[in-house]
């Protein structure tokens, strides 16, 4: 999440006038996350989230993070429910773009993970996966890492602070990615983006996942896989340390709900390496060309340099968990 539409108040007062929810209060932009702009709406009775549409966003898929959204919150998993409007639409034009209103979802993310929140975040996945495989919604992966080439190349260094040799390390790492790609594993509705500030917890309670604008049909493996890269590295003073205690708990907390296959288990370094490329890529991207004047937190691209780097000097999937 972040802020790069500015909304003033007439703009705040035509949100209020196409919804049945009575006089907004008060709004805030959000800083955090780096795709979409979102604000915190409050009313006398409840908080919503207002998200507007940025670039990387394809309209035409704005239905099916609908439907996905609605279908899930009936289902039982905790999530965002979007809202219709008075006209019976989830989507509406603001400023020129797209734009939804979704419920407000109670808790916060942690700034720092625990082993048994690992445990917990893993059978929740699980269990998110056993209702989006009955889920009849499909939808491609346009940031698979078999797809990110086309981003890399956009990629020029030449100016900024990031290593001069990146962008041929990012292509050399595709080549090796695109060869050694898994082909018949699970698949079925993935998030696609489960980063610590997509997941929220009610104090030592789970409170549920966010930002599904992701969300696409892939491998279930690799949904683990992005999150061995965004929750199993803790930070150090010489940078980013990968945690296999944390590692299990996820894994185990998966596997409580679903047994892994033995090539999902084997496919498992491909998967985080493609991962940690493909957020290597995007932040890279974001972090040269991402204007000043925007509200957004940058993400140092360093940090999936060196993720990248670890998943390379792994031999075997067993050095994830095995001390």
């Amino acid at each position: 999440m972040a802020v790069f539409t500015k909304l003033n108040q007439a703009d705040i007062f035509n949100v209020q006038n196409i919804f049945k929810f009575g006089k907004i209060q008060s709004f805030r932009g959000i800083k955090k996350g780096i795709e979409n702009t979102n604000y915190t709406i409050n009313t006398k009775k409840n908080k919503y989230v207002l998200t507007i549409f940025e670039n990387r966003v394809n309209h035409k898929d704005l239905p099916y993070f609908m439907k996905l959204m609605d279908t899930l919150s009936k289902e039982g998993v905790n999530c965002p429910s979007p809202i219709k409007n008075k006209f019976g639409k989830y989507i509406f034009n603001l400023r020129r773009k797209k734009a939804c209103l979704v419920s407000f979802l109670r808790g916060a993310d942690k700034k720092k993970l625990l082993e048994r929140d690992l445990f917990i975040i893993g059978k929740k996945v699980g269990l998110m996966h056993k209702k989006l495989k009955k889920i009849n919604l499909k939808r491609k992966n346009s940031f698979s890492p078999l797809k990110i080439i086309n981003l890399i190349n956009k990629i020029n260094v030449k100016n900024s602070r990031l290593p001069k040799n990146l962008k041929n390390e990012m292509k050399e790492n595709f080549v090796d990615i695109k060869k050694n790609w898994p082909k018949n594993l699970p698949k079925s509705i993935i998030h696609g983006d489960l980063f610590i500030d997509n997941i929220f917890f009610n104090k030592k309670d789970f409170g549920g996942f966010i930002d599904f604008y992701f969300s696409a049909y892939d491998f279930q493996a690799y949904e683990l896989a992005i999150c061995i890269n965004s929750l199993c590295f803790s930070k150090k003073k010489n940078g980013f340390k990968f945690d296999k205690k944390k590692a299990r708990k996820l894994f185990s907390g998966y596997e409580s709900i679903r047994k892994l296959r033995l090539d999902e288990k084997r496919s498992i370094k491909i998967l985080s390496k493609g991962a940690a490329l493909r957020y290597l890529a995007t932040r890279a991207y974001d972090y040269i060309n991402t204007p000043k004047n925007i509200l957004i937190k940058k993400k140092d691209p360093s940090e999936y340099i060196q993720k990248l780097r670890f998943h390379n000097s792994i031999k075997k999937f067993e050095e994830y968990f095995n001390d």
